[in-house]
């Protein structure tokens, strides 16, 4: 299934900010600079990295993300480290697995969540409510 960039950004909006540790208490973004979210500040380079991938394995998401994305991140320092990251005050590094989950399954892919558990796992991990 098609979506377009703008569709998949209403989407993750509606998926990641909803559970953000930064929303205030009235729902809105709390950061001061709402710029300052490396998941929507890069969402293009975000949604294209993901959409990259096809696994059932978070890790091929997460190599895509720091080779697609973090080097054109302003808080990715030269030699690859982040302060930002490594704080856990990166959105898009929190809140991976929920917005690799929210692009595939509105792309049409969902992840096999029993390897996610791992093996011998006898319930599926629940990442969030159905996109509509």
């Amino acid at each position: 299934m098609e979506r377009s960039l703008g569709e998949l950004e209403v989407i993750i909006r509606n998926r990641i900010c909803a559970v953000c540790s930064e929303r205030t208490l009235d729902g809105n973004c709390g950061l001061e600079d709402t710029g300052a979210c490396a998941l929507f500040r890069l969402f293009p380079q975000v949604a294209q990295a993901i959409q990259s991938v096809h696994s059932d394995d978070i890790n091929p998401y997460i190599e895509a993300i720091r080779r697609m994305v973090c080097p054109v991140c302003a808080d990715q320092a030269p030699d690859g480290s982040c302060e930002t990251r490594q704080q856990v005050q990166c959105a898009l590094d929190a809140y991976l697995v929920l917005i690799v989950d929210a692009i595939e399954e509105a792309t049409g892919k969902t992840f096999d969540r029993q390897a996610l558990n791992g093996p011998g796992a006898s319930q599926p991990v629940t990442l969030g409510p159905p996109i509509q």
